[in-house]
């Protein structure tokens, strides 16, 4: 008896490249490992037979697979870590280091290695503490538009008495 549905490895491979076409329009990530599985199955089914359960469950197999690592690997290299959007109290407790030093008249610049809120660099004061160009500050509190930090010391002292 004749199977009803006769499935090529060139239908896999239309399935493939559909999915991946679909990817264009649908920036989700998941019909691109659906597409890549298909396109295995079809490249499995040119050389060697599988019946059509086996090449259905390697597909599902294969997809799983694929988003399991898209998820687990790929993905987490992709976050933001500048915290652009977010609220000022994310810069509290952030270090950096001291471009240009802050004087009674006017404030300093403070330079973080990662952006954060959207700047590297921020201007800051001090409250009453003297800091030199390259030192290391942390941040204590925010005034306006401007950092209030404290040296590592100073900072770890605070902390430990409380």
């Amino acid at each position: 008896m004749e199977t009803l549905w006769m499935i090529e490895p060139w239908h896999w491979l239309v399935l493939g490249f559909v999915l991946l076409i679909v990817e264009m329009f649908v920036p989700t990530f998941a019909c691109l490992w659906f597409g890549a599985a298909a396109i295995i199955v079809a490249a499995l089914l040119w050389l060697i037979p599988i019946s059509l359960t086996v090449q259905i469950i390697i597909w599902l197999i294969l997809s799983a697979i694929f988003l399991l690592a898209w998820f687990k690997f790929v993905k987490p290299l992709s976050v933001d870590r500048t915290k652009a959007g977010l609220g000022g109290s994310v810069i509290i407790g952030e270090t950096g280091m001291i471009i240009l030093a802050p004087q009674p008249d006017r404030a300093g610049m403070v330079r973080f290695s990662v952006p954060i809120v959207g700047a590297a660099e921020w201007m800051c004061r001090t409250r009453g503490e003297q800091v030199a160009v390259g030192d290391r500050v942390v941040v204590t509190d925010i005034v306006g538009n401007e950092l209030i930090v404290s040296t590592m010391t100073s900072h770890a002292v605070i902390n430990k008495n409380i």
